[in-house]
């Protein structure tokens, strides 16, 4: 379907660079949009309220009108205590589009709706999607098998067919996307953007620390452990890490119910990757990586 007006001319190619937990900032989300690509980040990766309406602000100074939007993660989850305060800041601060997990809420919704605002909501399943869209969301995100952060374990192929039987909005495919020829591939599937988290934790602009990026590098899609003991929600996090954490991935204790005032201490240490990860070999710039991606789907698609 044709893509929201807030995006029309302004975008390179039909990607949102997702929101990471700990990974994404201002200088990630503004590479993004120069680049023509949807930037965004968590509004937790701010350890207030105040210092995520700052963060807005800088994004909004440093961007120009021609530059592709940018966008935010609100996690609507009774354990995120700062919900509605950081809801209020972006009404306030009208972010163009919002990316809402863990929960597909009509107030939320209507409140970005209140100023023009988007809302795209991440689903693992149709009984999800079909929440999202009673919710009145624009756009729905598949959240496929492999996929970064928490993530579903139906094939895209399945998953994306089944939303589109029950929502006749956006649509984005997420999972292993990593190169351009994939983004094509999530268009010829039924998806109208590829989500794309992982690729982009290994780039200069990324607030992944060194060792992160090294291991995003060196890992393959074999090193991807899908498990919820970490957050207690289903996840996928490189193996490595949990062993440099000092735990055995075969006998991780239980977590318990999902507090989004640990995560932070959770995703610190133990970092997660989708597995996409094997396709990545280096760190670019936003702006070649980019370069790079837009290549790909133009040579994989002249070769279709």
């Amino acid at each position: 379907m044709p893509l929201p007006a807030l995006f029309a001319g302004r975008l390179s190619l039909p990607v949102v660079v997702s929101p990471m937990f700990i990974v994404s900032g201002p200088d990630l989300v503004v590479a993004s949009c120069k680049a023509g690509l949807v930037g965004t980040f968590p509004a937790l990766n701010q350890r207030s309220t105040e210092g995520y309406a700052a963060w807005l602000d800088e994004i909004a100074g440093r961007l120009a009108p021609e530059d592709a939007p940018y966008g935010v993660n609100l996690i609507v989850h009774g354990s995120n205590k700062r919900l509605m305060a950081d809801l209020q800041v972006t009404v306030a601060k009208k972010v163009p589009l919002v990316i809402t997990s863990l929960g597909a809420v009509r107030d939320v919704v209507d409140a970005v709706h209140s100023y023009g605002g988007l809302v795209f909501h991440d689903v693992i399943n149709r009984r999800h999607a079909e929440k999202a869209a009673e919710a009145g969301v624009d756009g729905i995100i598949a959240v496929s098998a492999g996929a970064g952060g928490h993530a579903g374990t139906m094939s895209p192929f399945a998953l994306i067919s089944e939303i589109r039987q029950v929502f006749s909005g956006t649509i984005l495919a997420a999972g292993a996307i990593s190169t351009g020829a994939q983004v094509l591939a999530a268009r010829a599937m039924g998806a109208d953007l590829a989500y794309m988290g992982t690729r982009f934790i290994a780039t200069k602009e990324s607030r992944a620390s060194d060792g992160f990026k090294d291991m995003i590098v060196a890992s393959r899609a074999g090193d991807v452990f899908y498990t919820s003991a970490i957050s207690g929600v289903n996840a996928n996090f490189l193996r490595p890490s949990i062993v440099a954490a000092g735990l055995d991935p075969e006998n991780l204790p239980a977590h318990g119910k999902m507090d989004m005032e640990g995560e932070a201490k959770a995703w610190k240490d133990i970092w997660s990757a989708g597995q996409g990860v094997g396709a990545i070999t280096d760190v670019p710039s936003v702006a070649e990586l980019a370069a790079r991606l837009k290549a790909e789907y133009e040579v994989a698609r002249a070769g279709l």
